[in-house]
């Protein structure tokens, strides 16, 4: 007869409680995975089925039953996590949005929003498709595969403890936020220069001919100089965002060596 001790069975569950919690906290923010187009079920088999996968390779998890309270903060930190390392790849795509935003400002479409399943809210249209590009770059270059390297690659140099995880990668991440902005500007520069060109040329006609409408043949000039220059700066997005994507799957290595010291 097979019997099985308490002990055994706090360890076969820490065993499986505690890389889910930060694979679950990985897929619960990081692009793609995290899609709320992705059902919660659909995220939740993944992540089981990637934990199972990962279970073989993981270093020497803490036999400490999940239902303790240690357990607990321990299952609480992994989550978190799993957080900080979406949220490092999160913020590569808010770059785009930004960069989207501020196009759709300069060219007047800010007023066309759209519904954007991500993150429930009102996005104007023109960050909403940047966004879909930048989802199809992702995939093309295999981002997903690499999220799932640099997932395995964590529970080495970060491995499952008791102890908490330090300052450093916190600070890691917000000095990584900033690229959000100032590379979002870098993105949107091209169109937004050529659009104040635009609006300049449009001022200098309204004194020379003061009859002039300017409401009615300045907007669609506007919008018309913004597709035109986007429609030209569309084929070099696709590598800037390569290079955008791989320094920030640098940025997440580096935040998980920072993090484990």
């Amino acid at each position: 007869m097979i019997s099985v001790t308490s002990v055994q069975l706090d360890a076969w569950l820490a065993m499986l409680a505690f890389p889910l919690a930060r694979v679950l906290g990985l897929f619960a923010i990081v692009p793609v995975f995290g899609s709320a187009a992705v059902p919660r079920r659909v995220r939740l088999v993944l992540g089981l089925v990637i934990t199972f996968a990962l279970i073989p390779g993981l270093p020497t998890v803490p036999t400490i039953s999940p239902g303790s309270w240690t357990g607990i903060l321990i299952i609480a930190q992994q989550m978190l996590l799993g957080i900080l390392m979406g949220l490092t790849l999160r913020i590569v795509f808010s770059t785009v949005d930004v960069a989207g935003e501020m196009i759709g400002l300069q060219m007047g479409l800010s007023f066309a929003l759209f519904y954007d399943p991500q993150s429930t809210g009102q996005t104007p249209v023109l960050a909403e498709l940047l966004g879909l590009m930048t989802t199809l770059i992702f995939l093309a270059m295999n981002g997903h595969l690499l999220t799932l390297s640099v997932l395995a690659e964590s529970f080495k140099l970060l491995p499952i403890g008791i102890s908490p995880l330090p300052s450093t990668g916190y600070a890691a991440i917000v000095s990584w936020a900033a690229v959000m902005f100032s590379t979002g500007v870098l993105l949107a520069l091209p169109v937004v220069s050529a659009l104040l060109i635009a609006n300049i040329a449009m001022g200098v006609l309204a004194r020379v001919a003061p009859q002039l409408n300017l409401f009615a043949v300045g907007f669609p000039v506007t919008i018309f100089s913004g597709f035109a220059v986007l429609t030209i700066s569309l084929p070099y997005v696709g590598t800037a965002m390569e290079r955008l994507f791989d320094q920030g799957f640098l940025a997440l290595r580096n935040i998980i060596r920072v993090t484990g010291g």
